[in-house]
């Protein structure tokens, strides 16, 4: 009897993956068709240097949000007591002071962050663009509950309503004030409505401002590492930006800004689904546990690659004729750093199933040692290619660095129990024939990227 009602919570377990991974991939279709079409228009109201020092102010933007994560969400997907009222508003009141603190540091960069790259409208943007996260520290606890127990058809839909009312802001902004502030207050605006619909239409207990010692024990002690990791994830999602703005001209930084923005779907999606979908997997199936858990846990990290992977290859040969296709020649240039970026990628998106593994064990430390690597590896490297050969170089270290982490990943999966070799081996070759296929075919618009660095 305990057996079949072991089998029959596992099958249970994986339908609510298997919804969840579809919910969160349709939701994420949707959003990327939104910003691809919002951003089209933006391109017809704002010049190619207004995309460049918008891709400066979201340098800051997505940095700081990604440090207003402290480990709450996956603290609260993994503990014990992830359902416990005194746990959540425990976690709540350190979301709060987090959102305040996050916002005062904004207000000290500012005037720092203009002088390092020249643009003085950086003193007045980045303080009024650090009110996204003194707005998102007081979002309820019920979002993660949702994700914790794999419920997330209402999340998704609230999320969405916010992030179309954001984007409608940033569009009509745009046509009337023709500046890069159209971007910063529809952020806030997109914010603001993704709190109040939260806490209107989404079920559950309000938060109070509570403190808990024991909770607020195992919430710090988990959360200072993840506090780590998020620093590396910055230098991960943001660096490569950061380090072009010195090298890059604010035009040249516009069109690379866009053709990353195009190349990154499929690995944005991947990051999405890993991030709220596995943790509960790894937590509730646990594939060291049995080979039945692992046989499924391979057939869903089998089918995910497959799809990330097929995405980005379908970037890598279009990624030029898209690109002609959707801009006018002022941006033709982003159809060669699509091409590059998503060969690029087809190597990177092997290991993206794997790290969640360590913080479904509780294990924050590891994965902040992960991260940490992933981030010196990735900015050096990087920065080395900008430096002695522009932004071909650059793309060209993030290639290098990308083959030398996936050791380091392979080393935590196996630390977990998680690892899967065939998968790697299957789709390694596949990513990287392919990818260099892609890169070949497009060579003469490739090396044009040579160019547009020296322009600078």
């Amino acid at each position: 009897m305990r057996l079949s009602l072991r089998f029959l919570r596992g099958q249970e377990v994986f339908a609510r993956v298997v919804q969840s991974s579809a919910l969160t991939a349709s939701s994420y279709a949707i959003t990327q068709a939104l910003r691809l079409g919002s951003n089209l228009i933006l391109t017809r109201l704002l010049f190619p240097e207004a995309f460049g020092l918008m891709a400066l102010v979201s340098v800051f933007l997505v940095g700081l949000q990604m440090f207003s994560d402290v480990g709450l969400g996956p603290a609260i997907a993994q503990n014990k007591r992830g359902d416990d009222p005194l746990f959540l508003d425990t976690a709540w009141t350190i979301q709060i002071v987090r959102g305040v603190l996050l916002w005062i540091c904004t207000c000290l960069l500012a005037l720092p962050a203009a002088a390092f790259f020249d643009e003085p409208s950086l003193g007045y943007i980045l303080p009024v663009a650090g009110l996204t996260l003194l707005i998102a520290g007081f979002n309820p606890t019920r979002i993660e509950t949702a994700y914790r127990h794999l419920q997330i058809k209402r999340v998704i839909a609230l999320d969405l309503t916010a992030q179309i009312i954001g984007m409608v802001c940033i569009v009509g902004l745009a046509w009337y004030m023709r500046s890069v502030w159209a971007l910063v207050l529809g952020a806030i605006v997109g914010s603001m409505a993704k709190l109040v619909l939260m806490y209107i239409w989404l079920p559950g207990e309000n938060n109070r401002l509570r403190w808990e010692r024991s909770a607020g024990h195992d919430l710090i002690h988990f959360g200072k590492w993840i506090f780590f990791s998020t620093a590396c994830g910055f230098l991960l999602a943001q660096g490569d930006k950061a380090i072009l703005g010195k090298y890059l001209p604010l035009d040249a930084l516009g069109i690379y800004n866009i053709g990353f923005f195009l190349a990154s779907f499929p690995v944005l999606l991947v990051d999405m689904i890993v991030a709220r979908v596995l943790i509960p997997l790894y937590r509730e199936a646990p594939p060291a546990e049995s080979v039945e858990n692992y046989n499924r846990v391979r057939k869903m990290r089998f089918g995910l690659t497959g799809v990330a992977l097929s995405g980005i290859l379908l970037f890598a040969f279009s990624g030029v004729s898209l690109v002609n296709f959707l801009y006018d020649d002022r941006y033709a240039a982003a159809g060669a750093i699509v091409v590059v970026i998503a060969s690029v990628q087809a190597i990177m998106v092997i290991g993206k199933t794997y790290d969640q593994a360590a913080l479904a064990a509780g294990d924050s430390r590891v994965f902040f040692y992960l991260q940490l690597a992933r981030a010196i590896i990735q900015t050096t490297l990087f920065l080395i290619g900008a430096e002695y050969g522009g932004l071909l170089g650059a793309l060209a270290g993030l290639a290098i660095a990308y083959t030398l982490i996936h050791p380091m990943i392979i080393v935590i999966a196996r630390r977990f129990g998680v690892w899967d070799p065939l998968h790697d081996l299957v789709y390694f070759l596949i990513g990287l024939s392919l990818g260099a296929l892609a890169i070949w075919l497009h060579l003469d618009e490739v090396l044009t990227l040579a160019l547009l660095s020296a322009d600078g």
